[in-house]
């Protein structure tokens, strides 16, 4: 091998070992490059879990307070509903009470809505027709006892104290004005109670109203013995 050929396989030589460097540094700068991208997509893809599974236990949390909520308000509906049907049984029992018994309740009803003693009663056209004059009457009667002065001991229960007691009672009715309550000739549509009359004020006795009142009043205690 002569000088020229020397130089020829030296360099190619050397050129082969720089490519061999060069495909090895390639190789390397490769495999780094590879192993940086699996590192960041595994570190991205367990972030984009992560952000998932944030995502899927707040939309789960949320889920779970409306759930929460909307068992809550159909309970307060049942419980409302439940509540509204005791006091219904409540005002469907005074409605069907005896004849005489509720007679007498609208009878003490009135001595207690009464301010003048010269009120109207205003029924419903079954009570009217049913219980009204002897309602007024009873009224009446126990307006005057309460207005009439109390007659003396000694006179005990004698046929003189008896008429004595009424003539009192009557002169006491006609000096304080009480006692004079009447039927107005109006009926209103009312379930039971009356409506209490005088000029243009009313007062609202329909034992509906009164229910409905005393609902206000007592439906926290109701609630209590119901749902405790």
């Amino acid at each position: 091998m002569d000088g020229m050929e020397k130089i020829t396989a030296k360099i190619l030589a050397d050129a082969q070992a720089e490519a061999a460097d060069i495909n090895a540094e390639a190789e390397e700068k490769a495999r780094q490059i590879r192993q940086q991208y699996e590192t960041q997509a595994r570190q991205e893809a367990q972030a984009i879990l992560q952000r998932g599974q944030k995502a899927a236990d707040e939309r789960l949390e949320r889920l779970q307070s409306a759930a929460g909520l909307e068992r809550r308000k159909m309970e307060l509906a049942a419980k409302q509903q439940v509540l509204g049907e005791a006091f219904e049984l409540a005002l469907d029992k005074l409605c069907d009470l005896p004849e005489q018994e509720y007679a007498a309740l609208l009878a003490a009803l009135a001595v207690r809505a009464a301010r003048t003693g010269k009120e109207q009663l205003i029924f419903s056209p079954r009570d009217r027709a049913r219980v009204g004059k002897q309602v007024v009457m009873a009224a009446n009667e126990a307006l005057v006892r309460k207005a009439a002065p109390a007659l003396p001991e000694n006179l005990g229960e004698s046929k003189f104290a008896a008429i004595l007691g009424k003539v009192v009672q009557s002169t006491a009715a006609m000096v304080t004005g009480t006692g004079m309550l009447t039927i107005s000739e109006q009926t209103r549509p009312i379930r039971a109670g009356f409506i209490m009359c005088d000029g243009d004020v009313e007062t609202n006795c329909a034992f509906e109203t009164l229910v409905t009142m005393q609902r206000e009043k007592l439906e926290r205690e109701v609630a209590d013995v119901l749902f405790n």
